[in-house]
């Protein structure tokens, strides 16, 4: 059997709309107002590229695209227009089907949870996050900073709040080699940080940390798993969704290898509510944000923007998506009446088409679309009949998410959080040791206590005490396959190694990789 080229969207003018699998990686757009059809849009072209055997991350943002690991059925209430509409298209072929899906949540409730560290998501995006001003995210990059030199791993938001606190304390001392560090500054952060977590962006941070490569694998039929973020809850705290996802983004450029244009895509990200990324973003990380979308094509990533209003997207970044579908919007306030005409100007144009006039006629499940040819090329825009989907219309029942969690290559992976000795441990534990010291002194005297070795070992200690040769090596050959000075938690190191040497490799290999960067914006950026 011939593998697929490309991905079949619809019928419009007359002829068979659809998308090139080798420009997938072009990146895409869909819009329209609510109740169009995006969402319905969305999920066919999700089991798509599953069925292609392209992997698909989507944050679900209603909580009906968990339906996409069902199949659809004959018995559903509006079975009769789907059918309907496949035998419009000429779909001879089509019929009910599941897909492979793998449900995630950053709370772990409707999935397996995703976790980074503090470290992996470094001090400007934990800036953003919490909006702090240049002199606070000034602080936070010497607490960073002291924090890597010192070899205190920063995992959770505990380690970060303990570093706070003993930078406070040791202000004056930090400032003398650092640059000023102010205890109102560092106070500052502090309620930043525990507003933070009242928002529950603690169970974010911390270990078992997500492997990137678990979101890009294919189930035994070769077809591709569909990754389904459970958004609904965390669109409650709008920053931290798209904190986390822009992190995604710069971790998965991070991580995968560059493979040029490949004949399909590696995986396939989509966006929803794309326009909280760039609410309130300053100019400078809207920069990055599309120097991340255009680079990351070139590790076969394909990004696709969904949102209601197409204005919402950045010119220079909406200029780097080559794929559009775009969905009915209404012209009631002169911002709307903008967007159209935007929309319109973006589309190759078609003589026979009125696309402005075309945008507001548009029906449920109905779009003007065009993408990119083989040649590079836009396709002339055709007010197109977009396909039905397979897959169940609608969310799976909490019985079904259990089953399907239950089967999930992932299960009891990352399920329970890991609490090893970090910076929080380690401090508490300095604490505790020069109370100890300062007694020994008052009782031996300075010199007596001085010719002892000290109570708590560093990190590098700990480390040669534990097997300096694997240690060390395995601390180099992450380093060698970093991008841009940081380690990829895909290296084998982390999972197929003894939990001991496990546990020095990423000891050692934190901060050290640390140093340099924390992911792909932060280097950008600095």
């Amino acid at each position: 059997m011939t593998a697929a080229t490309d991905i079949f969207l619809g019928l419009g003018g007359g002829e068979r709309q659809s998308l090139a699998l080798s420009r997938a990686n072009r990146h895409g757009l869909i819009a329209g107002a609510t109740g169009t059809g995006k969402t319905v849009t969305l999920q066919g072209l999700a089991e798509s590229f599953s069925a292609n055997g392209v992997p698909v991350f989507v944050a679900d943002v209603k909580g009906d695209l968990s339906g996409v690991s069902m199949s659809g059925s004959p018995q559903f209430k509006h079975a009769d227009k789907l059918e309907e509409r496949a035998t419009e298209l000429g779909m001879s072929d089509y019929a009910y089907s599941d897909n492979p899906a793998v449900f995630w949540d950053l709370y772990g409730k409707q999935g397996h949870p995703i976790r980074t560290t503090i470290t992996e998501m470094g001090p400007l995006l934990l800036a953003r996050l919490m909006d702090l001003n240049d002199t606070q995210e000034g602080v936070l990059n010497i607490v960073f900073r002291f924090a890597d030199e010192q070899g205190l791993l920063l995992l959770n938001l505990d380690d970060l709040q303990s570093m706070l606190a003993y930078t406070a304390e040791n202000a004056k001392q930090l400032s003398a080699k650092y640059g000023n560090v102010s205890k109102a500054s560092v106070g500052a952060i502090q309620r930043q940080l525990l507003q933070l977590d009242s928002q529950g962006a603690g169970q974010f941070f911390g270990e078992p940390a997500l492997e990137i490569d678990d979101f890009i694998r294919c189930d035994d039929q070769g077809r591709g798993y569909i990754n389904v973020l459970a958004a609904d809850q965390l669109m409650r705290s709008p920053k931290l969704y798209a904190t986390f996802l822009l992190w995604l983004l710069a971790e998965l450029f991070e991580t995968l290898p560059e493979v040029g244009d490949p004949t399909k895509p590696k995986l396939v990200f989509f966006f929803d509510e794309a326009h909280l990324l760039f609410d309130d973003a300053p100019k400078a990380l809207e920069d990055k944000i599309e120097q991340v979308v255009r680079l990351i094509r070139s590790k076969g990533v394909g990004v696709f923007f969904v949102t209601q209003n197409p204005i919402d997207i950045p010119q220079k970044i909406a200029g780097q998506l080559g794929n559009r579908v775009q969905h009915a919007l209404r012209a009631f306030t002169p911002r709307d009446k903008k967007a159209i005409k935007a929309a319109a100007d973006t589309f190759r144009i078609n003589p026979d088409l009125d696309v402005e006039e075309a945008i507001t006629e548009l029906r449920v499940g109905e779009a003007l679309v065009s993408t990119l040819l083989e040649d590079g090329a836009p396709s002339i825009v055709q007010r197109t009949l977009i396909k039905p989907p397979r897959s169940r219309l609608g969310p799976v029942t909490a019985k079904e998410r259990a089953i399907i969690g239950s089967i999930s290559p992932y299960d009891g992976k990352y399920d329970v959080e890991v609490d090893r000795n970090s910076a929080e441990e380690i401090l508490a534990q300095k604490v505790i040791d020069a109370t100890e010291t300062a007694k020994e002194v008052e009782e031996k005297g300075e010199a007596e206590v001085g010719k002892r070795s000290r109570k708590t070992k560093s990190i590098w200690e700990k480390a040669f005490s534990r097997g300096a040769k694997v240690a060390m090596g395995s601390a180099a050959g992450m380093a060698a396959s970093t991008m841009l000075g940081k380690k990829s938690r895909a290296n084998p190191m982390r999972t197929g190694v003894t939990s001991a040497v496990g546990s020095v490799v990423t000891d050692l290999a934190g901060p050290v990789a640390g140093r340099f960067v924390r992911n792909l914006i932060g280097g950008l950026m600095r």
